[in-house]
């Protein structure tokens, strides 16, 4: 795509679409029923990693269960829309050019990988 309006535009609605189907998934699909993806690093340590309990948690919000998703695993209430800023803002790095330079900076980078090994280490 030559226009980056279009690509952000493209990549908003992929996002959707991809969002659509993963909550459809976690609302109708129980994880603690069985027949999720299991995590690979609990699986091989036996230690939880940043993401454990996200599918708990996301299953817990669409039903409208704060409570229970904070419990599984507060670092989605960050992650997810950190995750979808990134994507955004890097699509659209062209129309955005000193916000992406702001988002992408070393020192915010390195900030981001320092707070999800904190979690790591002390969850």
């Amino acid at each position: 795509m030559k226009n980056p309006k279009y690509r952000v535009a493209a990549t908003a609605a992929v996002m959707l679409a991809v969002a659509a189907i993963f909550c459809w998934y976690y609302y109708t699909h129980d994880p603690l029923a069985g027949g999720a993806p299991r995590c690979i690093i609990r699986l091989i340590t036996g230690h939880e990693c940043p993401g454990c309990g996200s599918q708990r948690a996301f299953h817990s919000l669409l039903h409208g269960d704060i409570a229970a998703a904070w419990h599984y695993n507060p670092f989605v209430f960050f992650a997810v829309p950190a995750a979808m800023f990134y994507i955004i803002v890097e699509n659209g790095r062209e129309i955005w050019p000193r916000l992406h330079a702001r988002a992408v900076h070393p020192i915010i980078l390195t900030a981001i990988l320092l707070a999800i090994m904190a979690w790591w280490i002390f969850r």
